[in-house]
């Protein structure tokens, strides 16, 4: 619909003697579509043109006339009102699906360099539920970028060294050396870790020995080096089966502990110079000028934390890997952190933190409230992936009676992971998901198990008919029409996702597509038809399949042909 857009705007430039993007910046959409597919404001240009904003409208409806993009062009009060020709529409919408085929919607190749940060693991720590949502959200960002364009490289930052490892080793080594089970021990580790924090509530004094754990670890112990790697590969060693099993793929992976030493030169430079200062033997920066709290960069110890190696690491992107921009896709429980370390980078004269961007989304939570590793009231990922695939198995084999328990299983998982991932997507950024596993599993709905069997249900039709008949017919009724108008809208729905950082646009769009072939689907006649309607709806069905496909497949979701 983009090209309909340009040539209104283009048309009413000529008459008001405006420039393009300032017309196209106020076309909207009609929220009733008897009043239009596209409405113009005029009392916007009623003070330069003195003239009532219903005169303008009326005096441009006048003047201008129907050609091959419009069909009807009259004005109602202060709005100009543009009907598309449904008939250019569809031809030419069609047309394009089904010779870009998966590059329908994909912008045009751009000279800027993306890095998405995400997932982020803490090692030693279990991957639960609200893992999944960062794992979910950035690599469905990493494919909007690539898709529109943009040379994008998708990055993991893992925390594998910090006060939650000296926890998990200072517990090992008090009472579990040696007793560690054959198998899952990333997943034993994160238990260790939510008994350590309990112990050490219990009894302060082990902070102390926790804290000496730390500062030996940062020091290069020998002993505790070995341990800490050894332990650390467990927990990679896990983090790496759940990215295989969610098909998430990692360009380059970071490490708090390849940033520390970098970080702590960069922080005692600071401090040379005067733009941080010790403050009750902690080195930190006064950000309260700025309307933020003083920002801690390195501990009275001289242990790290993470701000000082977030810094070294803001330095490690832009040098090396030559980037444009930094997105961070981390939690909004560390929005302020954030805020404060992008200042510091600007105060320290780094000139690229206007180009560093944090996403934060919000939480997700049990029906029962929040989690918490230290808590242990945790869904880990691996108990929630084998209870979804366990249900979507029998609900399939209830279904498919005739299908072999291999077909079964290869399809309950497509149906479980895009139920999971979708899950974590479809809501915007700022809502905290409550996660519900039947609900997120239902072919009823906004869930991905419908949408996936709109596919499967297009793709079923196709099997069915034969030869198309290479004059096809015109598509005139509404459902075809609303059906064509919303693939129409596929490639400008990509770039306002990726405008606003949201992949949820994308599976909201997908749904009302998904919505919109259903109601086509329920009320025209496809494979009885007459020729050459009948070839002209088996060519819609086959565009409404490949746009549901190249949608899913920027969330991250694949498109089984059965369900």
């Amino acid at each position: 619909m983009d090209l309909f857009k340009q040539q209104i705007a283009k048309i009413i430039s000529n008459y008001l003697n405006a420039k393009i993007q300032e017309i196209l910046s106020l076309i909207e959409v009609p929220p009733d579509s008897s009043l239009g597919d596209y409405a113009f404001p005029c009392f916007v240009f009623a003070k330069e043109l003195k003239k009532n904003p219903n005169e303008i409208a009326k005096d441009l409806s006048n003047k201008i006339k129907p050609n091959k993009f419009l069909s009807k062009i009259e004005s109602k009060g202060p709005y100009l009102n543009f009907f598309v020709n449904n008939s250019y529409l569809a031809d030419l919408t069609i047309k394009k699906i089904m010779s870009e085929k998966d590059d329908y919607g994909k912008g045009d190749i751009k000279k800027e360099k993306v890095m998405i940060e995400f997932s982020q693991p803490n090692t030693h720590k279990e991957f639960h539920i609200g893992h999944l949502r960062n794992v979910a959200l950035g690599d469905s960002l990493v494919k909007i970028f690539s898709f529109n364009g943009y040379k994008t490289i998708s990055a993991n930052y893992i925390g594998d060294i910090g006060n939650h490892v000296a926890k998990c080793i200072w517990i090992y080594l008090k009472k579990y050396k040696g007793k560690e089970p054959k198998t899952n021990k990333g997943a034993w580790l994160g238990r260790l870790y939510t008994e350590a924090t309990k112990l050490i509530e219990e009894n302060e004094n082990f902070k102390d020995e926790v804290q000496a754990i730390q500062k030996k670890l940062e020091e290069g112990d020998k002993n505790l080096t070995k341990i800490w790697k050894d332990t650390r590969d467990w927990s990679l060693q896990e983090f790496n089966l759940i990215y295989n099993l969610l098909s998430v793929k990692f360009e380059i992976f970071f490490y708090e502990s390849e940033e520390e030493k970098e970080g702590k030169r960069i922080v005692k430079e600071l401090l040379k110079n005067k733009i941080a200062e010790l403050s009750e033997g902690a080195v930190i920066i006064n950000l309260e000028e700025y309307n933020l709290p003083i920002f801690l960069l390195l501990k009275k110890d001289g242990t790290s934390l993470y701000s000082t190696k977030d810094i070294a690491l803001a330095k490690t992107k832009f040098t090396k890997f030559k980037i444009d921009k930094s997105v961070y896709v981390v939690a909004d429980e560390q929005k302020l952190y954030f805020q404060q370390l992008f200042k510091t980078l600007e105060i320290i004269g780094f000139k690229q933190a206007k180009d560093c961007y944090h996403l934060p989304y919000a939480l997700v939570m049990l029906e029962s409230g929040k989690m918490s590793s230290r808590e242990g009231n945790i869904i880990k990922f691996s108990d929630l992936y084998n209870e979804t695939l366990n249900f979507s198995i029998n609900e399939t084999a209830k279904r498919h009676k005739d299908w072999d328990h291999k077909k079964i299983e290869n399809i309950s998982q497509k149906i479980c992971l895009g139920a999971l991932k979708f899950s974590m997507i479809c809501q915007d950024t700022n809502k905290v998901i409550i996660f519900n596993k039947e609900k997120s599993l239902s072919f009823e709905g906004y869930t991905a198990p419908y949408i996936q069997y709109s596919v499967a249900r297009a793709t079923s039709i196709l099997k069915s008919s034969n030869k198309l008949n290479k004059k096809p017919g015109l598509l005139n009724s509404i459902y075809e029409q609303n059906l064509i108008k919303k693939l129409s809208e596929f490639p400008q729905i990509v770039i306002k996702a990726k405008d606003q950082f949201k992949p949820s646009i994308i599976s909201q769009y997908t749904y009302e597509l998904a919505q919109q072939f259903n109601e086509f689907y329920h009320n025209c006649q496809v494979l009885k038809s007459e020729e050459p309607l009948r070839s002209s709806r088996l060519i819609l069905v086959m565009s409404t399949k490949q746009v549901l496909e190249n949608a899913l497949s920027l969330l991250g979701i694949e498109s089984p042909t059965e369900m």
